[in-house]
């Protein structure tokens, strides 16, 4: 009973720490009122042309008129020539979701009328104008399993405050007859073929837009990033906060991060559209990703060193400060493979991005039968700032090295002074590792951004655990570039 309830309690554990795992997104993004108000005149433009496209239905029926009897009547081939939303706002409802609200629409169409009362036949056009629309639309946000946002019409409602008929024709006491018999059916349809009209547009253009959200990125041949919500997207009164997982991967294997993300809480800034909360964590599961992958694995020889570096990794070279190579391994080539122990993290605070990377260095000579002999295994440690920018929707980044440090671990060939490879050991971290790693960084990785969107007025703060970068953003319609 006891290793029954051991493991029972061990169960519980392992629960609560992947509950409270999931509770805290590795990556926020914020559209505030100004970005729901861009969003919404790109939307409303295609509502707009919805419902200039309604397809009306023929309209007959009958009624009694006291004194002269049945009159009978059709409408038929009713056609819109414009729906016009002038004035519309989208507002937040806080805990629910967005609320788009349109006042003083209007509408016009045409079509033919027939009536028949007796012996009387008439017919002709007739031009019809909707004015005082109302329109207000609910509109719920959520999330699918596979992590990917979803949208929908929760409620619609429409009102119309007054509907203009002019008939052509010869009977003009019959028309005002004939006007009241149809306007409240006019209006009856018109209230539901714009709410369905409403549902349509949201489920064939706002729905399959909102699912261009990428879920998973591929980077290069060695890892992902994992941007599925954690959560439904959360409406407060000032923004629309979607929390994202904001996980790096291996491609090879992917295994669980061994740390949480902490609490993401980004400040109550408004002065972009949107803002983006990148956490230690987002950034740290990257390092972890690429160290599991061995990619942080970097073997340096002669052949690569840059030509404006005036030393060669050969034994004659390193003999000026360990004397005995030139007796053990004269004139040999060398190799040099630098790799890293553990995941390098770094640290986001208020003064910017840095990390302490641990580096073991191990050089090798190289044979004459191309084999490999060890010489020594350094220790590197060294403080690493970071420069972070915004370029075509990719978060970028370049490194500066700062003091590196020494350390002898291993020798296999005595004793020496490790000082004396300081010099060394900065070039080929400054010219050759550097670099590499700074080649990466500059192809950036994505943001979560939909299909078409563009950033613009970028700016970049650092913050305790986290970086935010804020922007405008600018949709760009197919066709154009």
């Amino acid at each position: 009973m006891g290793a029954q309830s051991l493991a029972v309690a061990c169960g519980a554990l392992a629960l609560c720490l992947a509950l409270a795992r999931a509770a805290n997104p590795g990556f926020v993004v914020r559209i505030t009122q100004a970005g729901l108000d861009y969003a919404h005149q790109h939307g409303i433009a295609v509502l707009e042309k919805e419902l200039a496209q309604l397809k009306l239905p023929d309209i007959s029926g009958d009624f009694r008129v006291w004194h002269v009897g049945k009159v009978q009547y059709e409408v038929s081939r009713l056609s819109l020539r414009g729906f016009h939303l002038p004035y519309s706002r989208v507002s937040l409802v806080p805990g629910v979701g967005l609320q788009v609200s349109i006042s003083n629409a209007f509408a016009e169409l045409d079509g033919n009328w027939r009536v028949k009362m007796h012996f009387i036949r008439d017919h002709g056009s007739f031009d019809l104008r909707v004015e005082n629309v109302y329109i207000k639309i609910h509109l719920r946000l959520g999330s699918e399993a596979s992590g990917k946002p979803t949208i929908d019409t929760s409620a619609c409602s429409t009102r119309i405050s007054s509907i203009r008929v002019h008939f052509s024709g010869k009977f003009g006491w019959l028309y005002n007859l004939f006007h009241k018999a149809i306007e409240s059916r006019f209006r009856k349809i018109l209230e539901s073929k714009v709410c369905e009209s409403v549902a349509k547009s949201v489920r064939s253009e706002l729905q399959p837009y909102a699912q261009t959200l990428p879920v998973t990125a591929q980077l290069d041949a060695v890892a992902g990033i994992d941007y599925s919500l954690v959560a439904p997207p959360t409406a407060t009164a000032q923004s629309l906060d979607v929390d994202l997982k904001g996980e790096f991967f291996s491609l090879a294997h992917r295994s669980a991060v061994p740390f949480p993300p902490l609490p993401l809480a980004l400040p109550p800034d408004h002065d972009r559209m949107v803002y983006f909360g990148a956490s230690s964590y987002f950034f740290n599961t990257a390092s972890f990703a690429y160290h599991a992958a061995g990619a942080l694995v970097f073997e340096i020889t002669n052949s690569v060193i840059p030509k404006g570096v005036e030393f060669h990794l050969n034994t004659s070279t390193f003999s000026a400060f360990i004397p005995q190579l030139e007796e053990m391994y004269p004139h040999m080539e060398m190799k040099v493979r630098l790799s890293a122990p553990s995941a390098p993290f770094l640290t986001i605070g208020p003064d910017g991005l840095s990390l302490k990377p641990v580096v073991d260095i191990q050089a090798y000579t190289i044979l004459p039968n191309s084999t490999l002999a060890p010489l020594f295994l350094l220790s590197l440690t060294g403080n690493v700032s970071a420069v972070i920018d915004v370029k075509s929707g990719h978060i970028v980044g370049s490194l500066k090295v700062g003091r590196l440090k020494l350390s002898l671990k291993h020798s296999d060939v005595g004793t020496f002074q490790v000082r004396m490879l300081q010099s060394i050991m900065n070039v080929l971290a400054s010219s050759i590792l550097l670099p590499r790693l700074n080649e990466r960084l500059a192809q950036g990785f994505p943001l979560p951004l939909p299909d078409r969107i563009q950033l613009s007025n970028i700016l970049v703060g650092f913050h305790q655990n986290f970086l935010l970068l804020g922007a405008d953003v600018q949709y760009q319609p197919r066709g154009r570039r």
